[in-house]
Formats: C-alpha cells, sequence, structure tokens
C-alpha cells in the first residue's frame, strides 16, 4: 500500500489568551490566523492550502480540554522563509523564547531550533538550509 499523504492530517496548539497567541504567530511567521468562535471554544486556524500534502491546525482554547505544556507532543513548524533564523530573530520580540538556537539535524534533514510561544508551548523550527 503506498501512502500518497503524511500521516497528521490536523493538529490543535493549546492556548490560554487566544490574542496574545494570535499576535505571537502571526509575528514569528507573517502569515494571518483566521479566528472562530464556537461557543465555548475558540479557534484560530493556521493559514491552508486544502490541495497541499501534510497537515492542517488550529490555535484552541477551551476553559475544560485544553493546556499548553513542554511536555509531550512537539509540532514542528515549517520556517517559510527557507531559513529558519529568519523566524528564530522574531520570536523574542514576539513575546516568546528561544530555548534551542538553530541547529543542524543532519545534512539530508536540515536544521531546526526549539522555542517557547507566548502560552507556554514548546514548538520547533525547521527549515532545510
Amino acid at each position: 500500500m503506498e501512502i500518497q499523504k503524511n500521516v497528521v492530517g490536523w493538529f490543535e496548539l493549546p492556548v490560554v489568551d487566544m490574542d496574545r497567541a494570535i499576535a505571537f504567530y502571526e509575528a514569528v511567521f507573517g502569515f494571518k490566523i483566521e479566528r472562530h468562535q464556537m461557543g465555548e471554544l475558540d479557534m484560530g486556524w493556521f493559514p491552508s492550502n486544502h490541495q497541499a500534502i501534510g497537515a492542517m491546525g488550529s490555535l484552541v482554547k477551551h476553559p475544560d480540554f485544553y493546556k499548553p505544556s513542554h511536555d509531550g507532543l512537539l509540532i514542528y513548524f515549517t520556517a517559510h522563509s527557507g531559513d529558519l533564523s529568519n523566524e528564530l530573530a522574531k520570536v523574542e520580540a514576539a513575546g516568546g523564547k528561544v530555548l534551542t538556537p538553530k541547529k543542524q539535524i543532519s545534512e539530508d534533514v536540515g536544521f531546526m531550533g526549539l522555542v517557547e510561544d507566548t502560552e507556554g508551548n514548546r514548538i520547533a523550527l525547521h527549515s532545510r538550509k
């Protein structure tokens, strides 16, 4: 059986303060987040192309179901600038912390860096160069 798409189809990243989280991700990555209120569930959808391969996702806030964390799941965001140094340079000004500066994973895979967002989540950035 040949897999035609990546395994992950959707992710949800917990937040405490949706306005602050949206401001952080928009500042670091330079894209717009689309906010959707659904009762107690507050979501900030990352931009997506439904024709592209890969995962779509959302910032998500709900008083009973989501809590930001350094533990557990680690989401890697693609640095669309092509060099994650550009996105890392925006993290602290946007209210986050750089936990691990840019470092090479391998020649074939590229580079990564770890960040704490404004909500206390640990996320990773990835680029080929």
